[in-house]
């Protein structure tokens, strides 16, 4: 390879173009860092003519991105296309067939085909390398698998999808409605014109299934993620989560139960005094419970082009080093399947808010149904009615199992009192 690692980028929206800008305007200091020069020698986009602000000229244009890693003037292949399948999955896999290391920030590739990726790269002896892939520029990858080598991780959580962490900071703040917020940040550019991947709960699901794969050696398990959005939660939501000393965000969290692995993505209740509750805006953290060390926190912007590219980047430095450690932690041939803990396996404390008609005998019925249940109350909060004599009963349970209080809503939803959907968070303990 000479003293020059020759960089071919797949795909330049504003993640590719920023990583190419940044390689030739750092250039002189990365390579003080590395000991060799970082080139960019080929890219692949599907518009060649589009002006990107970046010099291309002395740069090798391929119109097919499954071209790069079969390049003779091309050592690591960066995939920045995205999608699960289709052309960045052919890229990936032709440069890891043809002995070319790889770096990507798709999530959705690595969440859906890391395993077997992760094992083609290491029978070749190659990296894959994708800290880009989990919360943009902060250092999660490499802190859990090479800090924190040392730890046995027990539960891995975090706030992993800027834009509903602003949603809920913004609904949280003003008062406004989910879809006011909603438009704002499509016009800002924090949400995609179609936000069903964001808002639904799937880019935090297939970040915490990279996660959770690092943290407990096993293979990536997408598919066993119980996954929920925001869409449901209100103003009123978060009016009664202020009131009763919490904040409602967006978490994917992974645990162990005993040798059994949960893993979930939901809207939470998380006390105000938690440093999680306090993350606002577009930014992310992440947490881990782990032994020795206790509890970690890692906090930053998530996404956005700057701290994406800083992070494949990094990864590049890192091949060009000679820095190489199991792409998950430990061989891939030690990977195992991990035994699925469901939802119902999980017991905790909840919140429930529901829509009924002023009328006596409702709270009866209500307690009729926790009574039958085993649901204990802790508190309730009931407000003055609106004009069409419609009351929110709000309620929080002490610890009860998850079985429970989805068969208790199942029941309730049957009440005629009730008016609208029960609304049900959990109320974590972190």
């Amino acid at each position: 390879m000479g003293n020059e690692l020759r960089v071919g980028v797949a795909g330049l929206g504003t993640v590719g173009a920023e990583t190419v800008r940044l390689l030739q305007a750092s250039a002189s200091m990365l390579e003080r860092k590395c000991g060799r020069s970082l080139v960019v020698t080929a890219v692949s986009a599907r518009d060649r003519h589009r002006d990107r602000g970046l010099d291309l000229d002395r740069i090798a244009w391929c119109d097919d991105a499954r071209d790069l890693g079969g390049r003779d003037d091309v050592d690591v292949v960066v995939e920045l296309i995205g999608g699960a399948d289709g052309v960045a999955r052919d890229t990936v896999e032709g440069a890891l067939r043809r002995g070319k290391p790889v770096v990507t920030a798709n999530k959705a590739l690595i969440a859906h085909n890391g395993t077997v990726l992760a094992r083609m790269a290491e029978s070749a002896g190659i990296p894959l390398c994708f800290e880009a892939a989990v919360a943009g520029g902060v250092p999660v990858i490499k802190a859990m698998r090479e800090a924190l080598a040392a730890n046995e991780i027990s539960r891995v959580y975090g706030i992993l999808n800027g834009t509903c962490n602003y949603i809920l900071s913004v609904m949280r703040d003003t008062g406004r409605a989910f879809d006011d917020v909603l438009a704002e940040a499509q016009q800002l550019g924090y949400a995609e014109a179609d936000p069903a991947f964001d808002i639904d709960g799937t880019d935090t699901a297939h970040k915490l299934a990279i996660l959770a794969a690092i943290a407990f050696g096993t293979t990536v398990s997408f598919e066993s993620i119980h996954v929920e959005g925001i869409r449901h939660v209100s103003p009123l939501d978060l009016e009664f989560a202020e009131e009763l000393g919490y904040r409602i965000k967006l978490l994917g969290i992974a645990e162990r139960q005993g040798e059994r692995v949960q893993q979930r993505v939901r809207p939470c209740m998380v006390p105000v005094s938690a440093q999680i509750a306090q993350v606002g805006d577009v930014f992310n953290a992440v947490a881990m419970d782990s032994t020795p060390v206790g509890a970690s926190l890692l906090y930053g912007r998530g996404a956005g082009a700057g701290p994406t590219a800083s992070a494949v980047i990094g990864d590049l430095v890192d091949i060009a080093a000679g820095r190489q450690v199991p792409v998950f932690g430990i061989a891939g041939s030690l990977l195992r399947d991990p035994p699925v803990a469901g939802i119902d396996s999980l017991t905790g404390s909840y919140y429930l808010r529901l829509m009924v008609i002023d009328r006596p005998g409702v709270l009866a019925d209500l307690t009729a149904v926790f009574r039958d249940e085993r649901v204990s109350v802790e508190a309730m909060i009931q407000r003055g009615r609106d004009p069409d004599e419609r009351v929110p009963v709000v309620l929080t349970t002490h610890e009860t199992g998850e079985a429970a209080i989805r068969r208790s809503i199942a029941r309730i939803r049957t009440l005629d009192s009730v008016v609208e959907e029960p609304r049900i968070l959990p109320i974590e303990a972190i």
